[in-house]
Protein backbone atom coordinates (compact mmCIF):
# COMPACT_ATOMS: atom_id res chain seq x y z
CA UNK A 1 0.00 0.00 0.00
CA UNK A 2 0.89 3.30 -1.01
CA UNK A 3 0.98 5.55 2.56
CA UNK A 4 1.62 8.74 0.79
CA UNK A 5 3.25 9.38 4.20
CA UNK A 6 0.26 8.84 6.53
CA UNK A 7 0.29 7.15 9.54
CA UNK A 8 0.55 3.50 8.95
CA UNK A 9 -1.63 1.66 11.49
CA UNK A 10 -1.26 -2.30 11.54
CA UNK A 11 -4.48 -4.43 12.55
CA UNK A 12 -4.15 -7.97 13.66
CA UNK A 13 -6.80 -10.00 13.60
CA UNK A 14 -10.36 -9.60 11.62
CA UNK A 15 -12.72 -10.38 14.51
CA UNK A 16 -15.18 -8.46 15.58
CA UNK A 17 -12.11 -6.10 17.90
CA UNK A 18 -10.10 -5.99 14.39
CA UNK A 19 -13.07 -5.20 12.01
CA UNK A 20 -14.87 -2.78 14.17
CA UNK A 21 -11.65 -0.75 14.66
CA UNK A 22 -10.55 -0.84 10.57
CA UNK A 23 -14.02 0.33 9.89
CA UNK A 24 -14.04 3.16 12.34
CA UNK A 25 -11.01 4.44 10.91
CA UNK A 26 -12.72 4.76 7.82
CA UNK A 27 -12.62 8.35 7.08
CA UNK A 28 -8.96 9.16 9.13
CA UNK A 29 -5.98 9.99 7.63
CA UNK A 30 -4.40 7.06 8.24
CA UNK A 31 -3.47 3.65 5.70
CA UNK A 32 -5.05 0.49 7.75
CA UNK A 33 -3.52 -2.96 7.65
CA UNK A 34 -5.33 -6.09 8.33
CA UNK A 35 -3.47 -9.28 9.06
CA UNK A 36 -5.34 -12.32 9.44
CA UNK A 37 -4.49 -15.87 8.93
CA UNK A 38 -7.78 -16.52 7.21
CA UNK A 39 -9.28 -14.50 4.87
CA UNK A 40 -12.75 -14.11 6.53
CA UNK A 41 -14.72 -12.82 9.41
CA UNK A 42 -16.42 -15.11 11.30
CA UNK A 43 -19.54 -14.38 13.37
CA UNK A 44 -18.65 -16.83 16.18
CA UNK A 45 -21.82 -16.42 17.85
CA UNK A 46 -23.59 -18.44 15.07
CA UNK A 47 -20.93 -21.42 14.74
CA UNK A 48 -22.96 -23.62 16.50
CA UNK A 49 -25.60 -23.27 13.81
CA UNK A 50 -23.33 -24.28 11.29
CA UNK A 51 -22.16 -27.49 12.96
CA UNK A 52 -25.10 -28.64 13.70
CA UNK A 53 -26.54 -27.99 9.67
CA UNK A 54 -28.76 -24.85 10.07
CA UNK A 55 -26.55 -22.33 8.30
CA UNK A 56 -23.82 -22.82 5.61
CA UNK A 57 -20.18 -21.24 6.15
CA UNK A 58 -20.63 -18.46 4.50
CA UNK A 59 -23.52 -16.96 6.04
CA UNK A 60 -21.34 -16.28 9.48
CA UNK A 61 -18.45 -15.76 7.82
CA UNK A 62 -18.24 -12.88 5.12
CA UNK A 63 -15.15 -12.45 3.08
CA UNK A 64 -13.09 -9.83 4.99
CA UNK A 65 -12.59 -7.71 1.42
CA UNK A 66 -15.72 -7.77 0.82
CA UNK A 67 -16.39 -6.42 3.75
CA UNK A 68 -13.56 -3.55 3.53
CA UNK A 69 -14.16 -3.31 -0.20
CA UNK A 70 -15.44 0.27 -0.13
CA UNK A 71 -12.86 1.72 2.48
CA UNK A 72 -9.82 3.26 0.21
CA UNK A 73 -7.30 3.61 3.10
CA UNK A 74 -7.80 -0.12 4.38
CA UNK A 75 -5.67 -3.17 2.73
CA UNK A 76 -6.01 -6.91 3.57
CA UNK A 77 -3.16 -9.39 4.33
CA UNK A 78 -3.79 -13.09 4.08
CA UNK A 79 -1.03 -14.33 7.15
CA UNK A 80 0.10 -16.00 10.18
CA UNK A 81 1.47 -13.28 12.40
CA UNK A 82 4.09 -14.83 14.63
CA UNK A 83 5.70 -11.84 16.64
CA UNK A 84 5.98 -8.52 17.33
CA UNK A 85 9.06 -6.11 17.29
CA UNK A 86 7.63 -3.17 19.15
CA UNK A 87 10.88 -1.30 19.49
CA UNK A 88 11.31 -1.45 15.89
CA UNK A 89 7.83 -1.15 15.69
CA UNK A 90 7.25 -3.94 13.25
CA UNK A 91 4.89 -7.28 13.05
CA UNK A 92 6.05 -10.18 11.39
CA UNK A 93 4.42 -12.89 9.32
CA UNK A 94 3.94 -15.77 7.68
CA UNK A 95 2.65 -15.64 3.90
CA UNK A 96 1.09 -18.86 2.76
CA UNK A 97 3.55 -20.33 0.83
CA UNK A 98 6.03 -19.88 3.55
CA UNK A 99 7.50 -16.55 2.74
CA UNK A 100 8.48 -14.57 5.84
CA UNK A 101 6.84 -10.75 5.76
CA UNK A 102 7.38 -7.73 7.92
CA UNK A 103 4.65 -5.13 7.91
CA UNK A 104 5.91 -1.55 9.85
CA UNK A 105 3.40 0.20 11.58
CA UNK A 106 2.93 3.54 13.26
CA UNK A 107 0.27 2.23 15.91
CA UNK A 108 -0.49 -1.36 16.55
CA UNK A 109 -4.16 -2.96 17.10
CA UNK A 110 -3.90 -6.55 18.37
CA UNK A 111 -7.16 -8.44 18.24
CA UNK A 112 -5.85 -12.33 18.45
CA UNK A 113 -8.94 -13.65 20.28
CA UNK A 114 -9.09 -16.78 22.80
CA UNK A 115 -8.82 -20.35 21.90
CA UNK A 116 -10.12 -23.14 24.06
CA UNK A 117 -8.07 -24.33 26.98
CA UNK A 118 -8.17 -27.39 28.65
CA UNK A 119 -6.92 -27.24 32.16
CA UNK A 120 -3.70 -28.77 31.81
CA UNK A 121 -4.88 -31.71 29.36
CA UNK A 122 -4.15 -30.81 25.65
CA UNK A 123 -4.61 -34.70 25.07
CA UNK A 124 -7.93 -34.46 25.31
CA UNK A 125 -8.36 -31.93 22.38
CA UNK A 126 -7.47 -35.07 20.06
CA UNK A 127 -10.74 -36.95 21.04
CA UNK A 128 -13.29 -33.16 22.14
CA UNK A 129 -12.49 -30.48 19.97
CA UNK A 130 -13.80 -26.94 21.02
CA UNK A 131 -15.95 -24.92 18.90
CA UNK A 132 -14.13 -21.90 17.42
CA UNK A 133 -13.33 -22.11 14.07
CA UNK A 134 -15.17 -23.15 10.64
CA UNK A 135 -12.83 -25.74 10.63
CA UNK A 136 -14.11 -27.16 14.15
CA UNK A 137 -17.65 -25.90 12.99
CA UNK A 138 -17.41 -28.48 9.72
CA UNK A 139 -15.64 -31.10 11.86
CA UNK A 140 -18.07 -31.59 14.50
CA UNK A 141 -21.42 -31.16 11.85
CA UNK A 142 -20.04 -34.16 10.19
CA UNK A 143 -19.30 -35.92 12.88
CA UNK A 144 -22.75 -35.45 14.51
CA UNK A 145 -24.52 -36.62 11.15
CA UNK A 146 -22.03 -39.33 10.83
CA UNK A 147 -22.82 -40.70 14.10
CA UNK A 148 -26.31 -41.27 13.36
CA UNK A 149 -25.05 -42.98 9.96
CA UNK A 150 -22.65 -45.05 12.10
CA UNK A 151 -25.56 -45.88 14.69
CA UNK A 152 -27.21 -47.18 11.35
CA UNK A 153 -24.61 -49.92 10.76
CA UNK A 154 -23.71 -50.41 14.22
CA UNK A 155 -23.27 -54.60 15.03
CA UNK A 156 -24.17 -54.28 18.99
CA UNK A 157 -26.55 -52.32 21.12
CA UNK A 158 -23.67 -50.72 22.95
CA UNK A 159 -21.89 -49.82 19.87
CA UNK A 160 -25.42 -47.90 18.73
CA UNK A 161 -25.97 -46.67 22.39
CA UNK A 162 -22.01 -45.55 22.10
CA UNK A 163 -22.53 -43.59 18.27
CA UNK A 164 -26.09 -41.91 20.23
CA UNK A 165 -24.49 -40.49 23.20
CA UNK A 166 -23.33 -36.79 22.96
CA UNK A 167 -21.69 -35.24 25.76
CA UNK A 168 -21.04 -31.63 25.94
CA UNK A 169 -18.16 -29.99 28.54
CA UNK A 170 -19.23 -27.04 29.34
CA UNK A 171 -22.65 -25.19 30.24
CA UNK A 172 -22.12 -21.98 29.07
CA UNK A 173 -23.70 -20.34 26.05
CA UNK A 174 -21.83 -22.06 23.68
CA UNK A 175 -22.28 -25.28 25.78
CA UNK A 176 -26.21 -24.62 25.97
CA UNK A 177 -26.47 -23.89 22.46
CA UNK A 178 -24.65 -26.57 20.97
CA UNK A 179 -26.91 -29.19 23.49
CA UNK A 180 -30.60 -27.35 22.65
CA UNK A 181 -29.25 -28.21 18.45
CA UNK A 182 -28.19 -31.59 18.86
CA UNK A 183 -31.09 -32.71 21.49
CA UNK A 184 -33.67 -30.94 18.48
CA UNK A 185 -31.64 -32.25 15.38
CA UNK A 186 -32.17 -36.04 17.49
CA UNK A 187 -35.63 -35.88 18.30
CA UNK A 188 -37.02 -33.61 16.16
CA UNK A 189 -35.53 -33.34 12.77
CA UNK A 190 -33.93 -37.14 12.02
CA UNK A 191 -36.33 -39.54 13.45
CA UNK A 192 -38.49 -40.08 10.41
CA UNK A 193 -34.95 -40.34 8.17
CA UNK A 194 -33.76 -43.78 9.52
CA UNK A 195 -35.01 -47.13 9.60
CA UNK A 196 -32.85 -49.12 11.76
CA UNK A 197 -32.15 -46.21 14.39
CA UNK A 198 -34.54 -44.33 16.62
CA UNK A 199 -33.19 -41.14 16.74
CA UNK A 200 -35.06 -40.21 19.54
CA UNK A 201 -33.40 -42.62 21.75
CA UNK A 202 -30.33 -39.92 21.48
CA UNK A 203 -28.76 -39.23 24.81
CA UNK A 204 -27.30 -35.83 24.89
CA UNK A 205 -25.87 -35.37 28.08
CA UNK A 206 -24.29 -31.69 29.35
CA UNK A 207 -22.05 -31.60 31.98
CA UNK A 208 -20.17 -28.28 34.07
CA UNK A 209 -18.07 -28.68 37.32
CA UNK A 210 -20.41 -25.58 38.57
CA UNK A 211 -24.02 -25.57 40.20
CA UNK A 212 -25.43 -24.21 37.22
CA UNK A 213 -26.27 -24.01 33.59
CA UNK A 214 -25.41 -20.46 32.07
CA UNK A 215 -23.42 -19.26 35.61
CA UNK A 216 -23.93 -15.47 34.36
CA UNK A 217 -27.48 -15.09 33.69
CA UNK A 218 -29.89 -14.19 36.60
CA UNK A 219 -31.32 -17.40 38.49
CA UNK A 220 -34.43 -17.04 37.08
CA UNK A 221 -33.08 -17.65 33.76
CA UNK A 222 -31.11 -20.01 34.24
CA UNK A 223 -34.07 -22.18 35.91
CA UNK A 224 -36.14 -21.51 32.57
CA UNK A 225 -32.92 -22.54 30.20
CA UNK A 226 -32.80 -25.57 32.72
CA UNK A 227 -36.08 -26.74 31.70
CA UNK A 228 -36.02 -26.11 28.47
CA UNK A 229 -33.32 -28.25 28.09
CA UNK A 230 -34.78 -30.94 29.93
CA UNK A 231 -38.28 -30.66 28.07
CA UNK A 232 -35.68 -31.96 24.82
CA UNK A 233 -34.13 -34.71 26.52
CA UNK A 234 -31.53 -33.29 27.89
CA UNK A 235 -29.56 -34.95 30.64
CA UNK A 236 -28.14 -31.99 32.66
CA UNK A 237 -25.19 -32.82 35.22
CA UNK A 238 -23.72 -30.24 36.89
CA UNK A 239 -21.29 -30.38 39.75
CA UNK A 240 -19.91 -32.89 37.55
CA UNK A 241 -16.48 -32.84 35.80
CA UNK A 242 -14.57 -34.55 32.87
CA UNK A 243 -12.06 -36.51 34.61
CA UNK A 244 -10.73 -38.04 31.14
CA UNK A 245 -11.34 -37.94 27.69
CA UNK A 246 -10.67 -40.29 25.19
CA UNK A 247 -12.66 -41.21 21.53
CA UNK A 248 -14.02 -43.91 22.97
CA UNK A 249 -15.83 -41.67 26.00
CA UNK A 250 -15.35 -39.38 29.13
CA UNK A 251 -14.71 -40.42 32.84
CA UNK A 252 -17.09 -37.95 34.85
CA UNK A 253 -16.04 -37.45 38.10
CA UNK A 254 -19.58 -36.61 40.00
CA UNK A 255 -20.75 -34.81 42.87
CA UNK A 256 -19.52 -37.59 45.27
CA UNK A 257 -16.15 -38.19 44.13
CA UNK A 258 -16.95 -41.26 42.15
CA UNK A 259 -15.76 -41.75 38.48
CA UNK A 260 -18.89 -42.86 36.25
CA UNK A 261 -17.64 -43.84 32.50
CA UNK A 262 -20.16 -42.69 29.79
CA UNK A 263 -19.26 -44.99 26.57
CA UNK A 264 -19.92 -41.45 23.75
CA UNK A 265 -18.43 -41.26 20.70
CA UNK A 266 -19.14 -37.85 20.37
CA UNK A 267 -17.68 -34.88 22.84
CA UNK A 268 -17.71 -31.52 22.55
CA UNK A 269 -15.23 -29.46 24.71
CA UNK A 270 -17.14 -25.51 25.23
CA UNK A 271 -15.75 -25.67 29.37
CA UNK A 272 -12.80 -22.49 28.93
CA UNK A 273 -11.15 -20.39 27.51
CA UNK A 274 -7.31 -19.01 26.89
CA UNK A 275 -6.12 -15.95 25.07
CA UNK A 276 -4.66 -16.92 21.54
CA UNK A 277 -0.79 -17.65 21.69
CA UNK A 278 -0.45 -14.28 19.90
CA UNK A 279 -0.84 -12.43 23.70
CA UNK A 280 2.02 -14.65 25.05
CA UNK A 281 4.24 -13.70 22.18
CA UNK A 282 2.88 -9.37 22.85
CA UNK A 283 3.53 -10.34 26.35
CA UNK A 284 7.26 -11.32 25.43
CA UNK A 285 7.78 -8.47 23.46
CA UNK A 286 6.85 -5.88 25.62
CA UNK A 287 7.23 -7.14 29.18
CA UNK A 288 3.44 -7.12 29.97
CA UNK A 289 1.80 -9.57 32.61
CA UNK A 290 -0.85 -11.93 31.55
CA UNK A 291 -3.68 -13.39 34.08
CA UNK A 292 -4.50 -16.56 34.86
CA UNK A 293 -6.42 -17.13 31.26
CA UNK A 294 -3.53 -15.72 29.47
CA UNK A 295 -4.78 -12.16 28.40
CA UNK A 296 -2.70 -9.02 28.57
CA UNK A 297 -3.23 -6.70 31.61
CA UNK A 298 -3.37 -3.65 29.68
CA UNK A 299 -3.88 -0.07 30.44
CA UNK A 300 -7.24 1.77 30.93
CA UNK A 301 -6.85 3.22 27.67
CA UNK A 302 -6.10 -0.52 26.39
CA UNK A 303 -2.68 0.04 25.07
CA UNK A 304 0.23 -1.63 26.37
CA UNK A 305 2.55 -0.83 29.53
CA UNK A 306 4.91 1.52 28.12
CA UNK A 307 3.71 1.41 24.57
CA UNK A 308 1.28 3.74 24.04
CA UNK A 309 1.00 3.30 20.56
CA UNK A 310 -0.13 -0.41 21.17
CA UNK A 311 -3.40 -1.28 21.49
CA UNK A 312 -4.73 -5.16 22.99
CA UNK A 313 -8.12 -5.20 22.59
CA UNK A 314 -11.45 -7.98 22.66
CA UNK A 315 -10.93 -11.82 24.19
CA UNK A 316 -7.05 -11.09 24.67
CA UNK A 317 -6.90 -8.22 27.24
CA UNK A 318 -7.69 -8.55 30.50
CA UNK A 319 -9.39 -5.29 31.95
CA UNK A 320 -11.98 -5.16 34.84
CA UNK A 321 -12.47 -8.65 34.52
CA UNK A 322 -14.76 -7.74 31.32
CA UNK A 323 -16.58 -10.59 29.87
CA UNK A 324 -15.67 -12.96 26.42
CA UNK A 325 -18.31 -11.66 24.22
CA UNK A 326 -18.40 -9.50 20.43
CA UNK A 327 -19.82 -6.61 22.58
CA UNK A 328 -16.86 -5.37 24.47
CA UNK A 329 -14.48 -6.05 21.15
CA UNK A 330 -16.81 -4.06 19.27
CA UNK A 331 -16.64 -1.04 21.61
CA UNK A 332 -12.84 -1.83 22.37
CA UNK A 333 -12.23 -1.25 18.49
CA UNK A 334 -14.02 1.45 18.10
CA UNK A 335 -12.56 3.22 21.40
CA UNK A 336 -8.50 1.97 19.94
CA UNK A 337 -10.05 3.83 16.76
CA UNK A 338 -10.94 7.12 18.18
CA UNK A 339 -7.88 7.38 20.48
CA UNK A 340 -5.33 6.90 17.08
CA UNK A 341 -7.74 10.00 15.24
CA UNK A 342 -7.50 11.77 18.37
CA UNK A 343 -3.80 11.32 18.72
CA UNK A 344 -3.37 12.51 15.16
CA UNK A 345 -5.70 15.33 15.18
CA UNK A 346 -4.16 16.72 18.34
CA UNK A 347 -6.73 16.33 20.57
CA UNK A 348 -7.22 15.44 24.14
CA UNK A 349 -6.89 11.61 24.56
CA UNK A 350 -10.49 9.55 25.28
CA UNK A 351 -10.94 9.08 28.72
CA UNK A 352 -10.43 5.63 30.10
CA UNK A 353 -12.58 2.99 28.24
CA UNK A 354 -15.75 1.76 30.01
CA UNK A 355 -17.57 -0.98 28.28
CA UNK A 356 -21.63 -0.32 27.79
CA UNK A 357 -23.07 -3.71 28.96
CA UNK A 358 -26.13 -4.01 26.63
CA UNK A 359 -26.66 -7.83 28.15
CA UNK A 360 -26.42 -11.54 27.15
CA UNK A 361 -28.27 -14.26 25.81
CA UNK A 362 -28.74 -17.78 24.24
CA UNK A 363 -30.36 -19.98 22.70
CA UNK A 364 -32.17 -23.13 24.23
CA UNK A 365 -33.73 -25.20 21.43
CA UNK A 366 -35.82 -23.95 18.73
CA UNK A 367 -38.82 -21.01 19.52
CA UNK A 368 -36.75 -21.43 22.91
CA UNK A 369 -33.65 -18.81 24.00
CA UNK A 370 -33.08 -16.67 27.10
CA UNK A 371 -32.53 -12.71 26.94
CA UNK A 372 -30.69 -10.75 30.22
CA UNK A 373 -30.42 -7.27 27.67
CA UNK A 374 -32.05 -3.55 27.33
CA UNK A 375 -32.95 -4.16 31.55
CA UNK A 376 -35.21 -7.24 29.99
CA UNK A 377 -35.49 -10.41 31.28
CA UNK A 378 -36.90 -12.79 28.97
CA UNK A 379 -37.36 -16.32 28.02
CA UNK A 380 -39.25 -18.76 25.50
CA UNK A 381 -40.72 -17.83 22.10
CA UNK A 382 -40.21 -13.91 22.79
CA UNK A 383 -36.97 -14.39 23.74
CA UNK A 384 -35.99 -16.30 20.49
CA UNK A 385 -37.82 -14.21 18.45
CA UNK A 386 -35.29 -10.51 20.52
CA UNK A 387 -32.29 -13.25 20.02
CA UNK A 388 -32.97 -13.55 16.58
CA UNK A 389 -33.10 -9.71 16.08
CA UNK A 390 -30.13 -8.78 17.71
CA UNK A 391 -28.22 -11.04 16.10
CA UNK A 392 -28.91 -10.19 12.15
CA UNK A 393 -28.34 -6.71 13.34
CA UNK A 394 -24.64 -7.18 13.86
CA UNK A 395 -24.59 -10.11 11.25
CA UNK A 396 -21.94 -8.42 8.56
CA UNK A 397 -23.27 -7.21 4.84
CA UNK A 398 -27.29 -7.31 3.86
CA UNK A 399 -27.24 -10.41 1.91
CA UNK A 400 -26.08 -12.37 4.85
CA UNK A 401 -28.59 -10.71 7.48
CA UNK A 402 -31.23 -11.76 4.49
CA UNK A 403 -30.28 -15.19 3.91
CA UNK A 404 -29.93 -16.08 7.83
CA UNK A 405 -33.26 -14.87 8.94
CA UNK A 406 -34.70 -17.12 5.81
CA UNK A 407 -33.27 -20.17 6.76
CA UNK A 408 -34.40 -19.44 10.27
CA UNK A 409 -37.83 -19.29 8.89
CA UNK A 410 -37.47 -22.31 6.69
CA UNK A 411 -36.05 -24.65 9.44
CA UNK A 412 -38.71 -23.26 12.33
CA UNK A 413 -41.93 -24.02 9.46
CA UNK A 414 -40.33 -27.11 8.15
CA UNK A 415 -37.80 -29.16 10.68
CA UNK A 416 -35.48 -29.37 7.93
CA UNK A 417 -31.92 -28.82 7.55
CA UNK A 418 -30.16 -28.31 4.17
CA UNK A 419 -26.92 -28.55 5.42
CA UNK A 420 -26.69 -32.07 6.18
CA UNK A 421 -23.22 -33.46 3.73
CA UNK A 422 -21.45 -36.35 5.06
CA UNK A 423 -19.19 -38.93 3.42
CA UNK A 424 -17.49 -41.96 4.31
CA UNK A 425 -13.81 -40.77 4.99
CA UNK A 426 -15.57 -38.36 7.43
CA UNK A 427 -18.40 -40.11 9.38
CA UNK A 428 -15.73 -41.44 11.80
CA UNK A 429 -13.95 -37.90 11.85
CA UNK A 430 -12.58 -38.20 15.19
CA UNK A 431 -9.62 -40.18 13.31
CA UNK A 432 -8.69 -37.39 12.31
CA UNK A 433 -8.36 -35.25 14.86
CA UNK A 434 -4.36 -36.29 15.88
CA UNK A 435 -3.87 -34.72 12.77
CA UNK A 436 -5.24 -31.45 13.12
CA UNK A 437 -2.92 -28.78 13.56
CA UNK A 438 -2.68 -26.75 16.94
CA UNK A 439 -5.04 -23.72 17.58
CA UNK A 440 -3.70 -19.84 17.01
CA UNK A 441 -6.55 -18.02 17.84
CA UNK A 442 -8.99 -15.94 14.67
CA UNK A 443 -10.51 -13.08 15.83
CA UNK A 444 -12.39 -12.21 18.38
CA UNK A 445 -15.76 -13.91 19.87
Amino acid sequence: MVTNGRHRVVIVGGGFGGLYAARALANADVAVTLIDRVNHHLFQPLLYQVATGILSEGEIAPALRGVLRGQANAKVLLAEVTGFDLAGRNVTAVEPDGSDLVVAYDSLIVAAGMTPTYFGHDEWRAAAPGLKTLEDARWLRSHILGAFEMAEMARTPEERAAWLTFVIVGAGPTGVELTGEIATLARGILPRDFQDVATRDTRVVLIDAGPSVLPSFPEKLRRRAAADLRGWGVEIRTGTAAEDIRTAGIDLRNPDGSIEHVAARTVCWAAGMRAAPLADALAAASGTSTDRAGRLLVRPDLTLPGHAEAFAIGDMMGLDDLPGVAQVAMQQGRYAAGAIASRLAGEDPPPPFRYKDKGTMATVGPRHAVVDAYGLRIGGFIGSMMWAFIHVMYLVGWGNRVITVMRWLFQLTTRNRSQRLVDVRHAASWRELGDRPGPTGGGDA
